[in-house]
């Protein structure tokens, strides 16, 4: 992977970072502003993305539509992880009957595609931003067990886990202080790499109006919004479409550059 395009990836994270802190930086106006006049507006310097059916600017929404996919990418990416945690430390840790029932039923799970299974789950929740991030962190959770369960049990005959039972330490502090932050540190990586995922499933989530609700400035609800007006206007798809690509690009070359150096150690 060259340089550049880990440096430019860099870059495209930094600048989604301030965009869903501190929209107002970079577009100070207000993202839900109507004004037919000026409806379908093509991309020029009054309106750098264009407008949409109610004159809304594109740019606009675009920028202050980052927080939302930031925040699902990251809360849907927590959850995932802490119900993954839990479970693959229980399956590692518990008798071999135990351990196999957890396994099998992860390994059913992990079977169903992330997506159809987030599906499903908005499917008994109902739709909405908290719906939306409770499938996709649950849809994640069982591949994200599995390779919790398979750190744990490389490491819990260890010799660190022997050191620390002649040091007489409880099994709850060897849990806690080693087994856990040893088998979560190579899949730092992974967890990047989800977040880029898991913009990329709300955003399906959103665009087939399972997610955000219109007319919140939420990228996957922008592009399905701008599919309507493909023949007239190409920008309102066009530009949260690329935002999308841009995010979930990104964050997999960081992903896979983290895993590469946690590799060489």
């Amino acid at each position: 992977m060259s340089r550049s395009a880990k440096i430019f990836s860099a870059i495209v994270i930094l600048l989604w970072l301030v965009m869903a802190l501190a929209p107002g930086l970079l577009a100070p106006g207000d993202p839900l502003a109507i004004n037919p006049a000026q409806a379908f507006q093509k991309p020029g310097l009054a309106h750098f993305f264009g407008t949409d059916e109610s004159g809304r600017d594109i740019y606009t929404r675009v920028i202050h539509g980052a927080g939302d996919s930031l925040a699902i990418g990251l809360a849907a990416t927590a959850l995932g992880m802490g119900l993954a945690i839990v479970l693959g430390t229980v399956a590692a840790l518990s008798p071999r009957w135990l351990d196999e029932v957890i396994l099998r039923v992860l390994e059913a799970l992990y079977a169903i595609p992330s997506l159809l299974m987030a599906l499903l789950i908005i499917a008994f929740t109902g739709p909405g931003v908290g719906p939306a991030i409770v499938a996709v962190g649950l849809s994640t959770a069982p591949g994200y067990a599995r390779l919790v369960r398979s750190q744990i049990r490389s490491l819990k005959n260890s010799e660190m886990l022997e050191a620390t039972t002649v040091l007489g330490h409880s099994s709850w502090l060897k849990v806690r202080n080693h087994l856990i932050p040893n088998a979560l540190k190579p899949l730092m990586a992974l967890v990047t790499l989800g977040i880029g995922q898991a913009v990329i499933w709300a955003a399906a989530l959103s665009f087939l109006g399972l997610g955000t609700a219109p007319p919140a400035p939420e990228w996957g609800a922008m592009l399905s919004a701008g599919r309507v007006y493909l023949h007239l206007a190409w920008w309102m798809s066009l530009f949260p479409g690329l935002a999308i690509v841009a995010v979930a690009v990104s964050a997999t070359v960081i992903g896979r550059a983290l895993g590469g150096k946690v590799k060489s150690l």
